[in-house]
């Protein structure tokens, strides 16, 4: 694995760390802003979710993930349905109020450092 793959892959510890964080709920499911429908069996599977994408770069740290639903999360990464901006907002919104340092460009890897 690359110095670039293995800093942007959130490692267990990590992964942990967000879920707790979050109360193990999607943080959108939670916000109640963007409802899915009974049968979406998406919304049973828990994710974490970059903020800054991985493949820009966006590093697997705390700071950078949301615990997601698995529905949620491919709303944010496809944009399918046209929400990818608002969920976008809502998760960096979320992580400026627990982390009030959050810096969304300090989340992307950087060669060298």
């Amino acid at each position: 694995m690359s110095r670039r793959s293995k800093a942007c892959s959130f490692s267990s510890k990590v992964r942990a760390r967000i879920i707790a964080r979050d109360g193990d709920a999607c943080v959108f499911c939670a916000s109640g802003r963007w409802p899915l429908s009974e049968d979406d069996f998406g919304q049973c599977i828990r994710d974490i979710a970059h903020v800054v994408n991985r493949s820009q770069g966006g590093l697997g740290v705390e700071q950078n993930g949301v615990t997601a639903c698995r529905s949620h999360h491919q709303l944010l990464d496809n944009g399918n349905k046209g929400l990818r901006e608002e969920l976008l907002e809502y998760a960096k919104s979320y992580l400026s109020r627990i982390y009030t340092e959050w810096d969304e460009d300090a989340l992307t890897y950087r060669k060298g450092e």
